[in-house]
């Protein structure tokens, strides 16, 4: 699936650090349970979409897209 950056941008009321930040922080946990999958720990979600792709930056992308992911966006641009 071919994600515009449109579509990303607008799922994060248009702020491109947030949708940077909020990417990274998933594409980790993507990672995180890929890793740790045969441990039987069941820390991290795993993948909400099915994709082609195997790169967990590029499933957390079509995550976000597809609005798969509940994030709070502060107000005040605080954490």
């Amino acid at each position: 699936m071919k994600t515009k950056i449109d579509d990303l941008l607008k799922a994060m009321n248009n702020s491109r650090f947030g949708l940077t930040i909020a990417a990274a922080k998933r594409a980790r946990q993507i990672n995180n349970y890929f890793r740790h999958l045969g441990d039987g720990l069941g820390r991290e979600a795993g993948p909400q979409v099915t994709s082609a792709s195997n790169k967990a930056l590029t499933l957390a992308l079509e995550e976000i897209a597809q609005e798969k992911l509940d994030f709070e966006i502060p107000e005040d641009g605080t954490k």
